[in-house]
């Protein structure tokens, strides 16, 4: 398809706000996401920290030697879908399919799936019980709904009258996102938030998690909020681990290790490795819009 077709199928989905989106992802991917991943492992590593990357299937297998390189530095991955797709948009059959294609893509490529987030935080009441089925240890995206979003530390979730096997994490508000794009913030500024909402969560014990993704928080002018909040976090007793790490361990000790006061989980979701696959995404979900529209039509 043409740029003109692009920026039509855009027009259509983000309205005058395309051109803007249109530019903001054009200059964020200018930076390889090789660089991003590297960038943030050079940082993670000088603070003691850990990282889990929510990454969408459909895309991990185009570059599956970027995702074997987070395992091999120490981090996560964790399942973010095979598309990334509103999970409620679609049944019941179709979001088990998706969550679970996901899993069968990270097996081939050799990667152990322990954590979940689904795409955009959205969830359905049915979904505890779909993931129950899959043996996760985490999920990090449940916990950003209004009710567990204010949470200090791990919850369980009602499934047909008993608790969840799967272990869920309340997820901060402040988000990349929220910080850079909607309210325009700088380095400075971003870094003095997170600084400021990882002392409010020291004075509380347990746990606090954020979503950063790497697209925004891995590009040179940002990566020092990074280390800087995961420093700043340490100073005050924290313990830096990969969700994985944290539950499992939370679970056998009923404590955090070495003793920390609270712990500090940092997660980002890769949707995309280059421009052209946030385009495709664009126009994807463009077309599924209007199919479900004739469907419901019809």
């Amino acid at each position: 398809m043409s740029r003109l077709g692009y920026a039509g199928q855009l027009s259509k989905r983000w309205g005058m706000r395309a051109p803007k989106q249109l530019y903001k992802m054009m200059r964020l991917h200018r930076t390889s996401f090789k660089t991003i991943l590297h960038n943030m492992f050079e940082a993670l590593e000088e603070a003691d920290g850990k990282f889990a990357f929510p990454t969408i299937a459909s895309i991990s297998r185009m570059r599956p030697e970027l995702v074997k390189e987070i395992v091999k530095e120490g981090h996560e991955v964790a399942s973010h879908g095979f598309n990334h797709v509103r999970y409620p948009t679609l049944s019941s059959k179709s979001r088990e399919e998706d969550f679970a294609l996901s899993l069968q893509v990270f097996r081939k490529l050799g990667i152990k799936i322990e954590g979940f987030r689904a795409p955009y935080d959205n969830y359905t009441p049915d979904m505890p019980a779909m993931l129950e089925k899959y043996n996760l240890v985490w999920d990090g995206g449940f916990g950003y709904q209004a009710e567990h979003r204010e949470k200090t530390h791990f919850f369980q979730v009602d499934v047909e009258g008993t608790p969840s096997k799967i272990t869920y994490i309340p997820l901060n508000i402040w988000s990349d996102d929220l910080m850079i794009d909607r309210e325009g913030m700088g380095p400075e500024e971003v870094t003095r938030i997170l600084n400021k909402t990882v002392l409010d969560a020291s004075k509380k014990g347990g746990v606090i998690m954020f979503d950063l993704h790497p697209i925004r928080m891995g590009q040179p002018e940002y990566i020092v909020c990074l280390r800087e909040v995961v420093e700043h976090a340490q100073g005050l007793g924290a313990w830096c681990p990969t969700p994985s790490q944290a539950v499992k361990y939370w679970k056998t000790h009923n404590k955090w290790k070495g003793d920390s006061s609270f712990c500090l989980l940092l997660t980002g979701d890769i949707d995309n490795w280059v421009f052209s696959d946030y385009l495709r995404r664009v126009i994807w979900k463009t077309q599924m819009q209007r199919v479900y529209g004739e469907m419901n039509v019809g």
